[in-house]
């Protein structure tokens, strides 16, 4: 991560993550469905409100003093079917202009040395198909689809 730093979030760091994702929530929106922007905005903040009720990481990237980006950890949510103990990335957002510099690999790497230190076997996460950036990424971190969410447009 050229010249990044990755650290712990802090109060202060609320309204940057409350910022960067709302101003990045359609990346995690297929194109095929209609968006009403002020709706998606309010889902992130009760994905906020959600992830800030339970045990929960936050990890800002950095250079220079600069936030970057964060990735959202949460550590007690099991997975869904077998409920066994997981990581789960509920969000990870870069800022647009510093994208493709390697913050994202940053914050993911943070994310799973965090959830290690925590004695979690698992690390899962969503990402939107058309988001082809954020597969790659995960894809050549080792990430394996274990589901498909599937929709259809009526």
């Amino acid at each position: 991560m050229s010249g990044f730093t990755v650290r712990q979030g802090r109060l202060d760091d609320r309204a940057f993550v409350e910022d960067l994702g709302k101003r990045t929530i359609l990346d995690s929106v297929a194109a095929f469905r209609f968006v009403n922007e002020p709706l998606a905005a309010l889902s992130y903040e009760r994905l906020l409100r959600f992830a800030y009720d339970q045990s929960h990481v936050v990890l800002i990237a950095e250079r220079g003093g600069r936030r970057a980006g964060f990735v959202l950890l949460l550590d007690t949510l099991p997975d869904e079917v077998t409920m066994l103990p997981q990581g789960f990335v509920a969000y990870m957002a870069v800022e647009p202009d510093l994208r493709r510099l390697g913050v994202a690999t940053g914050l993911l790497e943070a994310a799973e040395d965090e959830a290690r230190r925590r004695g979690l076997p698992y690390m899962g996460l969503m990402v939107t198909e058309d988001n082809a950036a954020a597969r790659a990424l995960y894809d050549s971190a080792g990430y394996l689809t274990e589901r498909r969410l599937l929709c259809k447009r009526l």
